[in-house]
């Protein structure tokens, strides 16, 4: 098995100009960096930040997975074996257009962004926390507000789009329930910014639903909060997710 090539960031990037500089030939750095250039950063090596960046790959995005232990990242992707993943740390991840941070306000989501503030200027910021408390029996966040529209006070210089907080982190391992695939609802208040999101997810195993702007992630992480307790009432809990059922097209008109 051919070990992947962790993405190299800025720091080992130092390291090379050095090795350059004693004499190794700068062609290397021409092909294992500037021909490499990802789309999407996750910040997180959980069970959803792993599983996220291993969806985004095998739908053909180029995606970093960035850890605080960068050792751990390069485990989990030499694991997954995916073309197009590579590993890195946590700077590695934010260089790219998109980012996704796989961390919960609780353990915190706020400050470890606040170190990568200049870097995020600009970029869709894809929000998947729901702001549950340490044991899950409540949020952490006041109820007129939700977790996406914090990020988006905290940090106006980014685009943030809300996504994946209905999904629970089994469902990526089996996304289809038989023949049917599950919803995931978008929340954003720029347009672009969704449009970009829907573009960078073409291609994964899940129904996209426009939800609205972001104050509709209040609903949406108080539904996931419904979800988690009835999953467990039903034996289902953690794979499960929502799929809104219409009627044909025909029958409704």
């Amino acid at each position: 098995m051919t070990s992947p090539t962790p993405f190299v960031g800025n720091s080992l990037l130092r390291i090379i100009t050095r090795r350059a500089i004693a004499g190794v030939s700068k062609d290397w750095l021409m092909t294992k960096t500037n021909r490499w250039t990802p789309e999407l950063g996750v910040l997180g090596t959980g069970r959803m930040g792993s599983r996220l960046a291993a969806m985004f790959a095998r739908a053909g995005r180029k995606v970093v997975l960035g850890s605080r232990d960068s050792d751990r990242a390069e485990q989990i992707v030499r694991k997954l074996e995916l073309p197009t993943l590579r590993s890195g740390c946590y700077a590695d991840a934010v260089r790219a257009p998109a980012v996704l941070p796989a961390v919960f306000i609780r353990d915190g989501l706020l400050d470890l962004l606040e170190r990568y503030c200049s870097a995020l200027r600009g970029k869709l910021l894809i929000d998947i926390s729901n702001p549950f408390n340490a044991d899950y029996s409540d949020f952490v966040t006041p109820w007129d507000t939700s977790g996406a529209e914090e990020l988006q006070h905290r940090f106006p210089q980014v685009r943030v789009v809300g996504a994946f907080k209905n999904v629970f982190w089994e469902v990526f391992d089996h996304p289809q329930f038989g023949d049917v695939v599950s919803d995931v609802l978008v929340t954003g208040d720029d347009r672009q910014a969704k449009d970009a999101f829907m573009a960078l997810a073409e291609g994964t195993p899940f129904r996209y639903l426009d939800a609205g702007p972001l104050i509709s992630s209040r609903a949406i992480e108080r539904l996931t909060f419904i979800t988690s307790s009835l999953g467990q009432q039903l034996n289902s809990y953690p794979r499960m997710n929502w799929r809104l059922l219409t009627q044909p097209e025909s029958k409704a008109a």
